[in-house]
């Protein structure tokens, strides 16, 4: 891919992100906090499902107390929050939406945790820090976004001290998926040429030192997620203040994500790898 291809889509992704239809719905429909799929065994709730899944990522990581983790695609930093505050972590925050990067300040600040949260504008494939000076890096559902996913490996290679840990979920295509038709209305919406896949991130991983931890593929709970925004949305559309024409682009867009979930053409995972 071209670099003015990679610049074009990360001013993309920014756009977006930093729209006010985008930011309200993401702060009032998707939890507030959270900008990730959540975990829907025993909740219906967004923003309790979305913490669900903070909590089983960080379960599968060991003591996290006193550790550096770097969290690429922060959002609103809910995950960063909680990995501080209640495992005793300390976090630098990468996030390329300016809006949600001043929320973030602001949740983070009333929280009481500006010195143990530190946040960066920028993007994750060109992350403005030292090599190996992170515990752990970790991302929720962000590095779909990247036009060059494997530039993004290469930081987190780059940064992470030997030994350390890369705790991440990502929307992906399911393994073995040759018909690109079959997901095209999902590529046209991330304008991007495709997804990533657990094949993929298994392969360019270990090409650049990693060794598997755990990998649980979970694509059920990114259908549900998907329908349960889907339908809090048109719940609260006159209260979030959402346009007519965001929502109506919005349920198609989440309806491709559904259906591709239904089918068996798209995956959602929690994988742990570590750097050798």
């Amino acid at each position: 891919m071209s670099e003015q291809a990679v610049d074009d889509g990360i001013a993309i992704a920014r756009d977006y992100y930093d729209s006010p239809d985008a930011d309200d719905f993401y702060r009032q429909i998707w939890g507030g906090e959270d900008i990730h799929v959540g975990l829907y065994e025993t909740t219906s709730d967004i923003r309790t499902a979305s913490r669900k899944t903070i909590e089983r990522i960080a379960q599968k990581l060991g003591p996290l107390d006193g550790k550096h983790i770097v969290d690429l695609g922060s959002g609103y930093g809910g995950a960063a929050r909680v990995i501080a505050s209640e495992y005793g972590a300390r976090v630098t925050c990468i996030n390329l939406s300016t809006k949600e990067n001043a929320r973030n300040r602001e949740l983070t600040e009333a929280a009481g945790l500006s010195d143990r949260i530190s946040i960066h504008d920028g993007s994750f494939d060109d992350m403005p820090f030292e090599d190996g000076i992170f515990d752990v890096a970790w991302s929720q559902d962000a590095i779909l976004h990247a036009p060059d996913r494997e530039k993004v490996l290469d930081e987190v290679a780059r940064v992470l001290k030997p030994g350390g840990l890369f705790a991440f979920t990502d929307p992906m295509q399911a393994d073995g998926l040759d018909d690109a038709r079959l997901l095209q209305p999902i590529y046209d919406r991330i304008h991007l040429p495709d997804l990533a896949s657990v094949a993929f991130y298994r392969a360019k991983l270990r090409e650049r030192d990693f060794e598997e931890v755990e990998v649980e593929e979970l694509p059920h709970e990114l259908g549900r997620h998907y329908a349960r925004v889907r339908e809090v949305m048109l719940e609260r559309q006159d209260e979030a203040g959402l346009t007519d024409a965001f929502v109506d682009r919005m349920r198609i867009g989440l309806g491709h994500w559904v259906e591709g979930a239904a089918s068996g053409h798209l995956n959602w995972a929690i994988m742990v790898f570590r750097k050798k």
